[in-house]
């Protein structure tokens, strides 16, 4: 970019970044104020000396799981993810069978929710997509698995797709086995008046309400446990919970109150004028 090109950071009011901790350093060094949403998982080892030196800088946090390892960060609020409240919605179709969406890696424990299905003697189908990086997890751990008449591999589907696909599900499985910051298609499950069935990781016991939205469980037994009492739940009630804590209106007006708040910490800009104009 040219000297011509470049833009003053004090044109702007304020500045919002989604890049982890890359603005830390040069954007502490300015005076617009600035935020950072953390996206990640925090628990690795290298995390730690950013946030130590780093410890004044604002931070947003996706879920209050995700703060745990980083308890001196400058965590200013949690704010929840949201989807355009029209984006995904409840079909009229019959639920039929188990469903997994995402991606196939091992810590999203697929392998989980195909033998959950077997034991339950329901069809799961599988909407996940494979990342270079996890195909040969797919080839040797999970390609085996999918030779299973109760099984179906759909592969990865969009927005226009999910609809339908969650709409028809039973419940959407989740047997992960990390500490998930969010988890999306939670919520995406949820706008669709899905029930979702999840292993207590990460966020999952803040976005799952329950016995109303889904079940929060600890092991495969409980798992199984949870399909069978998952008729209890009605889909209605679980879009509207969607409809109060997880759309994109929701989210934005928590960060508009975010934006203003720490913009009036900050002194009005002041203008020096020479006495020539």
């Amino acid at each position: 970019m040219s000297g011509s090109d470049k833009c003053d950071d004090e044109e702007f009011d304020f500045l919002h970044f989604h890049l982890d901790y890359y603005p830390f350093s040069l954007f502490s060094r300015q005076p617009t104020p600035f935020l950072t949403t953390l996206h990640g998982r925090l628990d690795l080892p290298e995390h730690q000396p950013m946030f130590n030196t780093f410890a004044k800088v604002p931070v947003i946090s996706i879920s209050n799981a995700q703060r745990r390892p980083a308890p001196q960060a400058n965590w200013i609020r949690t704010i929840h993810h949201g989807t355009p409240e029209r984006l995904l919605t409840p079909q009229p179709v019959t639920p039929r069978y188990l469903a997994v969406l995402g991606r196939i890696a091992p810590e999203k424990r697929v392998d989980r929710a195909i033998d959950i299905a077997i034991r339950c003697g329901i069809p799961l189908k599988i909407a996940a997509k494979i990342d270079p990086n996890d195909q040969d997890y797919y080839d040797e751990v999970m390609r085996p698995l999918m030779d299973h008449p109760l099984v179906e591999y759909v592969g990865e589907i969009g927005d226009p797709e999910k609809s339908d696909f969650l709409s028809g599900a039973i419940a959407l499985l989740l047997p992960i086995d990390w500490p998930e910051p969010f988890g999306l298609v939670m919520i995406e499950a949820m706008a669709c008046g899905t029930p979702v069935i999840a292993y207590n990781r990460g966020s999952v016991s803040e976005i799952i309400e329950e016995g109303l939205t889904g079940f929060v469980v600890e092991d495969e037994i409980n798992a199984v446990a949870a399909v069978h009492r998952i008729s209890q739940l009605d889909r209605g009630a679980i879009r509207r919970q969607f409809e109060q804590r997880f759309t994109a209106r929701r989210m934005a007006l928590d960060y508009l109150d975010v934006y203003h708040g720490l913009t009036e910490q900050v002194a009005p800009k002041i203008r020096l004028v020479s006495s020539a104009e």
